[in-house]
């Protein structure tokens, strides 16, 4: 009966949650300027299709314009057995809310070579840890259809203990909690062949 009781109780938690793409709670008061820097994804969520698989970390820039950029990288195996590290670049448009990106990126294999995506920003402290969250495609009900997530950290070893439950907390908020993959950080991927893709704005 208890067991009964439990499974009854999650179902109707899950029932309750709200997992409407615009409902989904962002950053307050995002600063893109503290932002900026190196970050090691950790962990992901992954969308429909090929995507990165791990030493993945991308460095965000603004220019003297406020405007953001950001170049990235990380492990790939395309044609199933060809292994790479994917350079890509991308630019951000500013949205009304600050903590929301328009994000277009190019990469170097053809499978990444070109894209449209949200960007955006749940939850950083800035200095150690950020969640990020895009939404590809959005069903009938308002729910998301196809997206990924990644968690960030300053630090290649992965989240501080004290961070972890936050994370975690946030994972809810999104709907995405024990969806996520870990990202392993080898270094492997400075042995590979590395593609270069530059873009002139």
């Amino acid at each position: 009966m208890l067991r009964i009781c439990v499974a009854l109780f999650v179902l109707a938690t899950c029932w309750a949650q709200d997992c409407q793409v615009a409902n989904i709670p962002v950053m307050q008061n995002f600063d893109k300027s503290r932002f900026a820097g190196k970050w090691y994804a950790v962990a992901k969520k992954d969308p429909v299709g090929l995507f990165l698989l791990d030493n993945v970390a991308a460095t965000y820039v603004i220019d003297e314009s406020g405007k953001m950029t950001a170049n990235a990288y990380g492990r790939v195996i395309i044609l199933n057995n060809w292994e790479m590290c994917a350079n890509m670049f991308a630019t951000f448009e500013d949205t009304p809310d600050p903590a929301k990106f328009k994000m277009t990126y190019w990469g170097a294999a053809s499978y990444l070579q070109s894209g449209n995506d949200e960007h955006w920003v749940i939850d950083t402290d800035y200095d150690n840890y950020a969640i990020h969250y895009s939404c590809r495609e959005v069903d009938m009900d308002g729910t998301c259809l196809d997206g990924y997530s990644f968690i960030f950290s300053r630090h290649p070893t992965g989240l501080r203990p004290e961070d972890q439950k936050i994370v975690t907390d946030k994972k809810k908020e999104i709907c995405l909690l024990g969806k996520y993959r870990r990202v392993s950080h080898t270094g492997k991927s400075l042995y590979l062949f590395i593609w270069k893709w530059k873009v002139r704005l």
